[in-house]
């Protein structure tokens, strides 16, 4: 992968992180782990790529289509994760 290939990879994950705290309306701290998930899930859909061989929606060296469906599958899933509430009971 060339280093302009890169970088809009980049680009489009991030696009991708800041639609959703746009969607989803988060806080300062959200926006910084949306980032980082739709980078892992960006790379997670890539690296399906290269390793099933799977074409989606080709853009050069890249597979756009899997690396957006990975990007927002680790969003959907990392924000039904971080919404999890741990009940606290007291052993009286």
């Amino acid at each position: 992968m060339t280093f302009p290939s890169l970088m809009f990879a980049i680009l489009i994950a991030l696009l991708c992180g800041a639609l959703f705290h746009v969607i989803r309306d988060g806080g300062g701290w959200r926006l910084l782990y949306y980032f980082g998930l739709s980078l892992a899930g960006f790379a997670a859909g890539e690296w399906v790529h290269a390793w099933r061989g799977w074409d989606l929606f080709m853009f050069g060296a890249l597979d756009l289509g899997m690396g957006i469906l990975g990007s927002v599958a680790f969003l959907l899933l990392g924000e039904w994760l971080s919404r999890i509430e741990v009940k606290k009971e007291t052993g009286v």
